[in-house]
């Protein structure tokens, strides 16, 4: 199956941090990001669409601002990162310009690819860029980010901006060359080649950050990239900077994902990946069955219970009486709208509150189970 690897056209990249900085962490590396700008600019010559997404700004920023390690309170995080981001994409464009290619800096936040009018102004934005030849460096909007930047978005985000451009291979580059059956530093580790079914990868296998500390992501990370990426039908390579040039060439190299063949749509994608939940609705056992068995819409009969701060279009988890979430759903009606409705008909509503009462709670469309 690699040939799919050698003939993919759209082709977004990934780069963690501690591959851009080396064991050290300490600063960017020059030499490495030369080394990706290298195989990009090889895939561009074959007249292949590259985009990059790449960490690496806080690490950018932490020796023009004296710090040893990656800091640990988000204030100076995004500090670190308002200094590195310019640093980081000086350092691609000076490194692209050795090829004649133009660079652009991308900065997105999950909102932007998860609320409907934000991604497809980038999704816009991205087509418009590639149609120019141009190469996306995407980043996270760390400096004005929140809680985010402590979790590896940047890996999320990768493979959501696979599926807004749709592209034919998400490739995520680490500083391990490979998925392994247990932590590579084991005598007895072996490499994983080949993933066909995502939820069989065994706990034991997924560690930590990378080993210069500079990152936020880690093996779990990845994984969970791949499994987005792979459930919209886009096949997943992780590798290594030092083998992707050979991995991209078709070549044995790394974990090869392999992509669902039922592919969900853009709105659930989203839903089931990125969006993030501002209330609960608590359901009954039989509305937990109809939902899950049979793909109903949520009536407001069998909720008997909401939580949280929400407006009607916001994403709400639907949990079921033993406190586990089974869905997700775009909420029809305000929190302070649902107390009244819970455990009634629709036709009761209606007949007391108005006909705008007799609807779901949530409408099938607009659910995903989890």
């Amino acid at each position: 199956m690699r040939d799919r690897v050698s003939a993919a056209h759209r082709i977004v990249i990934k780069i963690g941090s501690s591959s851009l900085t080396g064991k050290s962490g300490g600063q960017l590396d020059p030499t490495a990001v030369d080394a990706l700008v290298d195989v990009v600019a090889g895939l561009k010559k074959f007249g292949k669409e590259v985009l990059v997404v790449s960490s690496g700004a806080i690490a950018a920023g932490l020796a023009p601002l004296g710090l040893a390690t990656r800091p640990k309170d988000l204030a100076t995080q995004q500090a670190a990162a308002s200094v590195g981001q310019g640093l980081l994409i000086h350092r691609y464009t000076e490194s692209f310009s050795r090829y004649s290619i133009t660079a652009s800096q991308v900065l997105l936040t999950i909102e932007d690819v998860v609320r409907r009018s934000h991604y497809q102004n980038a999704q816009r934005t991205l087509f418009k860029l590639i149609a120019l030849g141009v190469v996306p460096v995407i980043n996270e909007n760390d400096s004005v980010g929140t809680q985010e930047i402590r979790f590896g978005d940047n890996d999320r985000i990768a493979a959501l901006v696979s599926h807004l451009v749709g592209a034919d291979l998400l490739v995520l580059v680490t500083d391990v060359d490979a998925l392994y059956d247990a932590p590579p530093s084991s005598a007895n580790a072996k490499k994983i080649s080949e993933v066909h079914v995502i939820d069989e990868i065994s706990q034991a296998v997924i560690g930590g950050v990378g080993s210069a500390g500079v990152g936020s992501g880690g093996m779990v990370t990845k994984v969970d990239a791949a499994r987005i990426a792979t459930g919209a039908g886009i096949p997943t390579l992780l590798t290594s900077l030092a083998e992707v040039g050979a991995a991209l060439s078709g070549e044995i190299f790394g974990t090869f994902f392999h992509s669902s063949t039922s592919k969900k749509s853009s709105r659930l994608l989203w839903l089931a990946h990125a969006a993030t939940p501002h209330g609960k609705l608590i359901l009954d056992a039989g509305a937990v069955t109809a939902i899950k068995e049979r793909g109903v819409s949520l009536l407001p009969a069998g909720v008997t219970a909401v939580e949280g701060e929400f407006i009607s279009g916001d994403t709400v988890e639907l949990v079921g009486p033993d406190g586990v979430a089974i869905a997700r759903g775009l909420v029809a009606f305000d929190a302070s709208e649902v107390p009244q409705m819970l455990g009634r008909s629709t036709k009761d509503l209606a007949k007391e509150l108005g006909a705008e009462y007799e609807r779901e709670l949530v409408h099938r469309d607009d659910l995903v189970l989890l």
